[in-house]
């Protein structure tokens, strides 16, 4: 199993759900963040334009089993991208044991 991490433009979040769920991703779960990146959002406040380096994303938390990897990552890679500085990062890593709580069952199997 493999827990994916995305983190994506808070404007394009709908689109990556709509797009995970026409790939057969039904779960996973997201939060606001704020973080510090190589992008700056400029903001206008009665006429005077001043930046900010802290930026606001969509976290997204997803756990697949291994032959849903491949697939997941490229549907967010799609379906997250602008093509400018700040589209976010993907990070993928291990889950070594998923366990259901409302029967005790635990594997791979528990994500479906």
């Amino acid at each position: 199993m493999k827990k994916i991490e995305a983190i994506i433009r808070k404007s394009k979040y709908s689109t990556v759900r709509d797009a995970l769920h026409a790939v057969g991703v039904n779960f996973f779960s997201y939060w606001d963040v704020t973080g510090l990146g190589n992008e700056k959002e400029g903001h206008v406040y009665r006429g005077v334009s001043y930046s900010t380096s802290d930026i606001q994303r969509r976290h997204l938390s997803i756990v697949v089993n291994d032959d849903f990897e491949e697939i997941t990552i490229k549907t967010i890679l799609e379906s997250a991208s602008t093509g400018e500085v700040g589209d976010g990062k993907i990070f993928v890593s291990d889950v070594t044991e998923c366990y259901r709580i409302r029967t005790g069952e635990k594997g791979g199997d528990t994500l479906k």
